[in-house]
This record gives C-alpha cells, structure tokens and sequence, in this order.
C-alpha cells in the first residue's frame, strides 16, 4: 500500500523528475531540423546555392560577351539552375528529417556534397575564441579556396571533456555508451542522420539530463521518508527488459511507484503539444504507441492495463489536452495480455 509518506514522494519526484534538463541546451532539447544549432545552418548552405546560381549566370554572360551561342549559352543557364533548384529542394527536406534517409537518399545527398564553390573570404576572423581555436587545428588554406557545398570539417567536432559520470565505475551505477565528441555539427554528418534530427551525440546529451538529475537529487540531504525520491525520479527512461537508460533496469529492479512514473512520463511527451520537433499525438494516437512499447517490454503490462482500466489517462487528457485530441478510443484493442 502506498501512505502518505510515499505520496509525499511521489508528489516531489514528478516534480523534479526533469530536474537535470537544466544541464541541457534548450537548441538541443528543441532540435527540430538536422542542421539546427543556436540557429537554423540552411540558410547558410541556401546562400552557397545562390553563389553558384551567381556563378551560372556568369558564365552566361562571358560566354555572350566572347560570341558564344546564346540559345546554346540560355540552355545550360536553365538546365543549371533547374538542377540547383531540385538539388536544394532535397537538400532542405533531408534537413526536416520527416522522411528516412534510405540509401538512395544518402547517395544524392553524397554527390550534391561533392559540388564546390569559390570562397574569397578569411573564414577564421571575427570569431570567438573558442571556435578560431577549432580552426587553428588545421593550416588554413590559400584564398580564394573551392570548398565542398557540404562539408564534414575538423573544426566542426567538439571534443568531451572527462565527467565523473561517464566512467565504468561511476557510483551511481550509470551504463552509458559514451560518444567519442560532446557535439559533431558536421554538415553532412547531420543531413544524414536517418531517421529524426538528433545526431548520436546530441541524442546522448538530451538522455544526459536523467543523469544529471540522479546525481543532483543523490546530493540532497533528504529526510529518510524522501530518501526513494531519486530513484523515482531516475527511472522514468528505464525499460522492462533492461534496455533503457541510465542504468539498463529491468522490471524487478525498479520499484513500483518508478515504474508508474515511466508510463505517466511517457503519456505526457506522447501528448505535449507544446514541442518544436513533432506534434502532439490525439489519446488514441499515444495509446496505440504505449500499446506496442508495452508488447516490446519497455513498460510495466500490468501497470499499462491498470493505466487504461482506471481511466485515470482520461482524466489527464481531459484536463490538460486540446480539444481536436480528446477522441473515443478502443481500450480493449490496446489492453496488454494478461
């Protein structure tokens, strides 16, 4: 039975549950395209497509100031800035991350990588210290320079410094597959991400806040009633069958109440609308979802169908959802077998 006390905890674990995301950049919490950093990086590759829109167009010009064939010279202008055209009209949807990045995808993005345009100016002034130091790692080559329209750079990779809670023998019990850099902004390396818009490395550092919250709620000198409240809160991207993170759990190392938290956590996000990166699911949309985590055990079933039986995500939704979310779904179609 749960008493008072152990509401007091739950109460105070949901309220800190996310706790550490104040350790995590809010570009990268709010990711919504692949080349997004503090800014949106297409509008830069959309200006090297203008140069070489420029550069088409010059070399129609001097070739009708030499004699050249105009209707021969009109020709390729327009089939180059057709080609321009699509090639950034794809190069802009890889950037959505709305369609995965199939072999075929990954190729063209490939070859339109490929395509080189004339740098004239110094690339390494009126810079912060920080990046001109990620710069200075290479010579820097003689102007002008033809570059890559798309380029994976040394200076684009941002090295990790050491943290307590990335080694083995961590005392919190942490199991992290830890990427070699903190960030790559590779321009390449990000349009080829397959599915989303998070690299490895920004994936790691959003899951990073369950950590930081652990270790910031461990520190607390909270009374001996409270004393479950960081491993409530912790255990909300655990998994039933020890696949989750940050400490691989499964189902009979969690407690009951952590085990609820994940599956009340899980409703919410599935839900929110209030996310740059995605659109907040109707209740049966969520539902269907939280069905099939729950077939692949990464949720309590038990839980789930005590979820669905007691209504209780009703009157969640009827409180906090929009209207347009509030559908009648099946609930016998999405109940896990006992």
């Amino acid at each position: 039975m749960i008493d008072e006390r152990d509401w007091e905890s739950i109460h105070l674990a949901s309220w800190l549950h996310d706790c550490g995301k104040i350790t995590t950049p809010e570009y990268v919490v709010d990711k919504a395209t692949k080349l997004e950093t503090v800014y949106d990086r297409i509008h830069e590759v959309r200006t090297r497509f203008e140069v070489l829109r420029r550069d088409a167009e010059l070399v129609y010009w001097r070739g009708i100031a030499n004699g050249e064939d105009a209707a021969t010279l009109q020709q390729a202008l327009d089939e180059e800035n057709r080609r321009l055209d699509e090639d950034f009209a794809f190069v802009a949807d890889c950037n959505i991350g709305s369609e995965y990045m199939a072999p075929e995808r990954l190729a063209r993005l490939d070859a339109i990588a490929k395509r080189s345009w004339l740098r004239t100016f110094d690339d390494r002034i009126g810079l912060s210290q920080d990046e001109l130091s990620r710069k200075e790692a290479t010579p820097a080559p003689m102007l002008p320079v033809e570059e890559d329209l798309l380029s994976d750079r040394p200076d684009h990779q941002i090295a990790r410094g050491e943290a307590r809670t990335d080694q083995a023998d961590n005392p919190w019990g942490f199991k992290l597959d830890v990427p070699r850099l903190l960030y790559n902004r590779g321009e390449l390396y990000n349009l080829s991400i397959g599915r989303g818009t998070l690299t490895a490395e920004e994936r790691f550092k959003i899951n990073d806040h369950i950590v930081q919250t652990i270790v910031m709620l461990s520190e607390l000198p909270l009374p001996k009633h409270l004393k479950q409240v960081p491993e409530i809160a912790g255990g909300h991207h655990e998994k039933m069958d020890g696949s989750g993170y940050p400490k691989r759990l499964k189902r009979d190392e969690m407690s009951v109440v952590a085990r609820i938290m994940a599956i009340a956590d899980i409703f919410e996000a599935l839900t929110a609308v209030d996310r740059p990166y995605k659109k907040g699911k109707t209740i049966s949309e969520a539902l269907k979802i939280m069905s099939f985590m729950c077939k692949d055990q990464h949720i309590d079933p038990d839980l789930f169908r005590l979820f669905l039986e007691s209504g209780v995500y009703r009157r969640y939704a009827e409180r906090y959802l929009l209207p347009w979310q509030l559908d009648d779904p099946d609930i016998a179609s999405f109940l896990p077998d006992r």
